[in-house]
């Protein structure tokens, strides 16, 4: 989970780089419909379950959560398709 977690925060920056980008080329409004919230967000979880107690009755949901918004960047070379979020049946199904 700890590659996840690097490879989540890679593409966060990444990111943040490409909005600072456009908001100097073009202008703050630039980004008004923008994905930037929720890079924070996205952030805010992976620093919260980096420090979570594998007991806590949270876990689970939130490492499927940080699976799933990995799965936006599924196309990126460094996506591992063992992140990809459980289907909840067979092998590979989770926890």
């Amino acid at each position: 989970m700890d590659d996840l977690l690097r490879f989540l925060r890679a593409r966060n920056e990444e990111d943040n780089h490409a909005y600072a980008y456009v908001a100097h080329a073009f202008g703050g409004e630039a980004l008004l419909d923008s994905h930037l919230p929720m890079l924070d967000l996205v952030d805010m979880l992976a620093r919260d379950f980096r420090v979570m107690d594998p007991t806590d009755p949270r876990f689970a949901g939130l490492e499927y959560t940080l699976r799933v918004f990995a799965q936006s960047y599924a196309e990126h070379p460094e996506y591992r398709e063992e992140w990809r979020p459980w289907t909840g049946h067979g092998e590979g199904s989770g926890p």
